[in-house]
């Protein structure tokens, strides 16, 4: 067998092997299976996984924005019932730091405890103002929560009203930002923790941050305790990937106990900071959040890309905050019967120690129109306002970080895709083993030609010992 037969056969058999090799892998998801089965494995709530450390503190950066709405017209609210008016202010930009401190493996590893703390420090480059020096008018929650807890008392609610009076305290209040976000000593609940054990200090993230002033001659730090929301304890996704982040118990409770139903008291999902492996967009997403006292969920809406990266938007629909006759899944959200607010509205007294604190998307989007239109100065536009969750990643993410994910996005398109590499290889040496044989056959062709001879005489010769012979000699090309 010549050179050229065996580097022949050699291309024939290679291309048949990747072809069969490829095809068998593509048909049978191996490589695709192997990937799904490495993620289940490594992404896990447990010492020494990939993912714990970046669990326990993430290190993309979280960055929280605060808006106020300024009333500018209280003096004509107060005494002619005008609607009121409001301007929008903002954002005060803070970096938030989401830590989770004092983990434990529970239960035998299948599951992990941890108290999730915050931070924040404030950015002055991102916000629109000095969060110190920036007043608000807005209403006094400390006094709408009193007097709507002494409102079935008439003797307690006259002598709350002359120490309201007698403090100049009002239902309106103009407090900085810093105050309304971080806390103040308000004059009226002083008065009232003479009488009875109340916090004195009231604030929309009092006990919760750390705070970071900047000027743009100096800066002071303020550092006070980073508060947590109670203990968590989670799955870690061991036993099952589905259930990678789900909550277990908050607060050592399988379930709330602020709302009239089960439906409406179950914890399901995470806490928003991880989700399961191999997210599809078919699911619905449900996330615990105890700043609502309770756990919504999401649906898929798109496709986007965050830094180049590849992500599904997730939203919440209106069915969330839908009433009770739009959504009758909701009427355990009611305080009372007679306390049930309409689509876009969530009273969440129950889990603010009785006070009236209304929770709403923000200008009331996806609410009612009747909301909108009692307030001046509410515009909802689903672009400004929609509440959205973009998996992967969930929030604004750093270079570094993009640079990290784009590798490992690298590295397992190239896994999964690896059968396709090889069937497109194998094509590659089919066509050049279809190279290779047609030139084999020409040559082949070619040689048969240029080796034909003719006999040297038209007589035979008998050779009396080996019997008869031909000569032949080459064909001479024809003269012209």
């Amino acid at each position: 067998m010549t050179r050229r037969s065996c580097t022949l056969y050699a291309v024939g058999v290679i291309c048949g092997t990747l072809l069969v090799v490829g095809i068998g892998l593509v048909v049978s998801q191996v490589c695709r299976t192997f990937i799904h089965n490495r993620l289940k494995k490594e992404i896990v709530l447990v010492e020494g996984s990939r993912v714990f450390e970046s669990w326990k503190s993430p290190p993309p950066p979280v960055y929280m924005e605060y808006f106020f709405f300024n009333v500018t017209n209280v003096n004509e609210f107060l005494e002619k019932g005008a609607k009121p008016v409001v301007k929008q202010i903002g954002p005060y930009t803070y970096r938030e730091y989401r830590t989770k401190d004092n983990v434990s493996m529970v239960e035998n590893g299948e599951k992990v405890s941890a108290y999730n703390t915050k931070s924040f420090v404030f950015l002055r480059e991102k916000s629109v103002g000095d969060p110190a020096v920036d007043n608000i008018t807005t209403v006094n929650i400390p006094a709408w929560a009193v007097m709507n807890e002494l409102k079935g008392s008439f003797f307690k609610a006259s002598m709350v009203g002359m120490w309201m009076t007698s403090l100049g305290s009002g239902l309106f209040t103009t407090r900085t930002v810093d105050e309304l976000l971080w806390g103040y000593p308000d004059p009226l609940l002083e008065r009232i923790a003479s009488l009875k054990a109340v916090e004195t200090v009231f604030g929309l993230m009092y006990k919760a941050r750390t705070a970071l002033q900047i000027s743009s001659h100096s800066f002071v730090l303020d550092f006070k305790n980073g508060s947590n929301s109670g203990e968590f304890v989670y799955h870690t996704g061991e036993q099952n990937y589905m259930d990678y982040g789900h909550v277990e118990t908050w607060k050592g409770q399988r379930k709330l106990d602020f709302w009239t139903s089960n439906q409406s008291n179950s914890i399901n999902g995470s806490d928003g900071s991880a989700f399961h492996p191999l997210l599809d967009k078919n699911e619905r997403i449900y996330i615990f959040t105890p700043d609502l006292c309770r756990s919504i969920h999401m649906e898929f809406e798109k496709d986007v890309e965050v830094k180049g990266i590849p992500a599904y938007r997730f939203t919440p629909p209106r069915s969330v905050l839908a009433s009770k006759e739009e959504n009758p899944a909701n009427a355990g959200f009611c305080v009372t019967p007679k306390e049930c607010l309409g689509t876009g509205l969530l009273k969440v007294s129950p889990c603010r120690k009785g006070a009236p604190v209304v929770a709403s998307f923000p200008h009331f989007y996806l609410g009612e129109e009747k909301y909108v239109a009692a307030i001046e100065g509410m515009s909802p536009k689903r672009e400004h306002h929609q509440t959205y969750l973009d998996l992967n990643p969930t929030v604004v993410i750093d270079d570094a970080s993009a640079a990290r994910v784009h590798k490992l996005l690298l590295i397992v398109t190239l896994v999964s895709n690896f059968p396709l590499l090889i069937v497109g290889l194998g094509a590659i040496m089919l066509a050049i083993f279809m190279i290779l044989l047609y030139r084999a056959h020409k040559q082949k062709t070619s040689n048969e030609e240029d080796t034909s001879y003719s006999p040297v005489s038209d007589k035979e010769k008998e050779d009396p010992q080996n019997g008869t012979y031909i000569g032949l000699t080459a064909k001479s090309e024809p003269q012209e």
